[in-house]
């Protein structure tokens, strides 16, 4: 034999092996599926969502995916993350089971459900890991299409490693010449939503390195494509956006999911396009199965005709590929009945192993809850209590853990009155359970790494010897300026950023000074400059993302709630995105330009921080704290502070506003009145009214909504004043309800006041147009000053004399 042939008989081994090993894992992945499908019947898991029917296509596409990628998925993606080597079977069990030991179920430690990956981008300390030398997967969300967003940004990454001359060296553990592509993949149904369309237009603007994966079965749980797409194909559809010699666009595949040599030879020349030319990629992978249905809620056989059911079980994937192996005579029928038996027994091995770690942590703890109920310490009273819960909680089959802290805090109550030793240690037993759990449930909404942004310290501003008053603009602008030459990983995007430097002119001649690929202009498309900065932020760069006006913050909200606020929590700390939002708001003209839905915002955004900030030196020193810290923020500028004149500090880009912390502007001992932003110094005018009546409030400026006076500095003021006026321009019970909260309960202000509380707010609609509507539909002068007076009235009626 001569060498040459002895090189293609070596190739058709290797070959062969890879196949083999291929459809190894494909029957692996369907057996943890269809077990998984089982243990949530039996009640073991409560909901059930898997990748039977895509294993093939995610093989396939695995074979292309470089340390250093991205992927930016759904819940269908359980084969290729066990083909990139970031998904075990037991973890997959671990992930369905809700198993909170990170070390078991890496992902999210039990916060999220089966199905939803992500790989630990971060060190425990909170130090970036080298994110070329592993295969990365931002965290899964649920919302369809609401990975989208987001992938534009980790693409985008990319190209402005790629391209950015300044980020050549010191980010190396980020990018290796921006050769990383980004993948998204997603079910065909949710190609209708509007941030996917979204996604796609941005992505093919900016020309950037992202491979769409569409994963096509003919359905969207229940309802088929022809109602949710029109031609009923997504590429099809969108064939206008392949490029050409003449125009940029996409270069758009398409190939079945049941065609293993095609899939290969799709993604082979997909991912290259995408990789060495910065083109987006869109692979349609058509005629996708779906064997067990969309998830555990349901039967696909109530909604699918019995030809379908037939059609899909003959162009089931693993059938098409054992009949091509077999076709080719790569291996015998045997090898293969033997590789699926075998797949079999390792899924149900590795299934007792997660099960049987998931229980014996569990049951550790109900062993040492039942020492402490079955002590001999009890009177024959108490036992007769204790001994029928202790004995129904000793017999219970597969306890969960609710189950066991439940028999705890009944059997408390049981003991109430009671005085002795093991009483005690009950009561012990269960606070280091709720300190236990508060880290299992509950941790990692912030940062608590050395990074995080409440460790930033203060640093006051400096106006110089000869203080030179400036329009606010100008403090923002000069202080962005310092921090962009210092920093080459800030970006700042946004409609009207670039060319002419925001509406607001507060990056005016940045473009010209850092060039278009740090300062950009975008569409608009506020969802999809949100997820720009979460995925760029996701990979080391520090994007300013700008939403002109927070009243189109709304279009964004979705995204910012369900990924970026939770992003960190979701992943228990292994994922984080430094994004900052600017943007501007409050009381100007018009029902879509003077909006402030602070408590909408508050209540979505827990995980971001939310300053809110009334002069222009304030919201630079936020900018300056942020970019020092490792958390997502946004920041609210006064629309009535850009032409206001400030002191323009000399320290630019060092002074610092810290987070949660008040500031008193005017000190007083009668009243304390608690505001932000615009309103905050229209009240402080109404302060000086005050005290031409001889009253003397004390005004506060909280600063930051979220987090919300950490030192309890309103508590302190209360105590002198004894009385509480909370002005907001939201709607009522909007973000005055959070306020009078903190103050009254977190706070304790409550037993330091000698009067009700008084909240002032705007109306419960949207302010009407022109400086009457402002007047009139949101607190004014007139109104703080009534109200402050009515209250002090009660205590001395006499010196204040009814005013109506």
């Amino acid at each position: 034999m001569n060498q040459q042939q002895e090189a293609i008989e070596a190739r058709e081994e290797v070959f062969i092996k890879e196949v083999i090993s291929d459809y190894k894992l494909a029957c692996e992945s369907r057996e943890t599926s269809l077990l998984g499908r089982k243990e949530v019947l039996t009640g073991k898991a409560k909901f059930g969502i898997f990748g039977d029917g895509k294993e093939v296509a995610q093989i396939a596409m695995a074979k292309q995916f470089q340390n250093g990628d991205f992927r930016s998925g759904y819940y269908r993606d359980q084969t290729f993350m066990m083909a990139i080597g970031a998904l075990t079977i037991q973890q997959a069990f671990a992930a369905l089971y809700a198993h909170t030991d990170i070390r078991k179920e890496p992902a999210s430690a039990g916060r999220q459900m089966g199905g939803h990956f992500s790989t630990r981008t971060l060190e425990d300390d909170g130090n970036w890991k080298d994110l070329t030398a592993q295969k990365n997967s931002s965290a899964d969300i649920s919302p369809t299409a609401a990975q989208m967003p987001r992938l534009l940004g980790l693409a985008q990454a990319s190209k402005v490693y790629r391209n950015h001359d300044g980020l050549a060296s010191g980010f190396e553990k980020f990018s290796r010449q921006g050769n990383e592509v980004a993948f998204g993949t997603i079910g065909d149904a949710s190609t209708s939503e509007g941030v996917f369309f979204e996604t796609v237009n941005a992505a093919g603007v900016l020309q950037v390195p992202m491979v769409i994966s569409i994963w096509d079965d003919g359905y969207g749980i229940s309802v088929p494509k022809k109602y949710q797409t029109t031609k009923g194909s997504i590429s099809e559809l969108l064939k206008g956006l392949q490029r050409d010699s003449d125009n940029p666009g996409y270069e758009i595949i398409r190939v079945k999911g049941w065609d293993y040599p095609a899939l290969v030879k799709a993604y082979e020349k997909g991912v290259a396009i995408a990789r060495e030319e910065h083109v987006p990629v869109m692979i349609h992978v058509e005629d996708m199965t779906q064997p067990q249905g969309h998830s555990t809620s349901g039967s696909h056989e109530r909604y699918k005709s019995k030809e379908r059911l037939d059609w899909a079980k003959e162009f089931d994937c693993l059938a098409k590929m054992r009949e091509w192996i077999l076709s080719h005579e790569l291996v015998s029928k045997e090898d293969l009945d033997a590789i699926e038996d075998q797949a079999r027994k390792d899924v149900r091995t590795a299934q007792k192993a997660a099960w049987n770690d998931f229980q014996g942590e569990i049951n550790a703890e109900r062993s040492e809850l039942l020492n402490i109920l079955n002590s001999s310490e009890f009177k024959t009273a108490e036992k007769l209590q204790i001994e029928p819960l202790s004995a129904e909680l000793a017999k219970m089959q597969d306890p969960i853990r609710r189950d066991v802290i439940n028999s705890a805090r009944k059997a408390l109550r049981m003991l109430r009155g009671e005085r002795g030793e093991t009483r005690d240690q009950l009561i012990t037993w269960i606070r280091q359970q709720e300190t236990k759990n508060n880290e299992k449930y509950s941790s990692h909404l912030y940062s608590g790494s050395k990074f995080s942004a409440l460790k930033v310290t203060e640093v006051a501003a400096d106006f110089g010897d000869k203080p030179e008053k400036v329009d606010g603009r100008l403090i923002i602008r000069d202080n962005f300026a310092v921090l962009f030459e210092r920093h080459p990983e800030i970006l700042a995007f946004g409609e009207d950023v670039g060319k002419i430097g925001g509406v607001n002119q507060t990056m005016e001649g940045m473009q010209d000074r850092f060039g278009e690929l740090r300062v950009s202009d975008t569409g608009i498309r506020e969802a999809t400059i949100i997820g720009q900065g979460i995925g760029m932020a996701m990979r080391g760069l520090r994007p300013i993302a700008e939403i002109q006006y927070l009243d189109y913050l709304l279009y964004a909200i979705q995204i910012l709630s369900d990924d970026l606020a939770t992003l960190h929590y979701r992943t228990r700390g292994g994922q984080k995105a430094p994004l900052i939002i600017s943007t501007r708001g409050h009381r100007l003209e018009g029902v879509w330009h003077s909006g402030s839905p602070m408590g909408m915002i508050i209540h979505a955004l827990r995980g971001i921080y939310i300053c809110v900030p009334r002069n222009m030196r304030t919201a630079a020193g936020f900018y300056n704290t942020l970019i020092k810290g490792d958390d997502p923020a946004l920041v609210v500028e006064p629309l009535n502070g850009y032409r206001s004149k400030e002191m323009m500090p000399v320290n630019l880009g060092d002074f610092t506003t810290p987070l949660g912390v008040p500031e008193i502007v005017e000190e007083g001992e009668d009243l304390t009145i608690v505001s932000y932003g615009s309103t905050c110094n229209l009240v402080q005018n109404a302060v000086l009214e005050l005290r031409e009546l001889g009253i003397r409030a004390e005004l506060i400026d909280v600063r930051t909504l979220l987090p919300f006076d950490i030192n309890h500095l309103i508590a302190k003021s209360l105590a002198k004043t004894n009385r509480l006026m909370i002005v907001d321009e939201d709607v009522p019970g909007g973000a005055s309800a959070f306020i009078l909260d903190k103050i009254l309960n977190e706070q304790k202000g409550y037993y330091l006041l000698d009067s009700r509380p008084v909240t002032l707010t705007a109306k419960p609609h949207r302010t009407a147009y022109g400086s009457d509507g402002d007047y009139f539909s949101k607190p004014n002068v007139d109104d703080v000053v009534e109200a402050a007076y009515r209250m002090i009235r009660e205590t001395a009626p006499d010196k204040f004399p009814d005013l109506y």
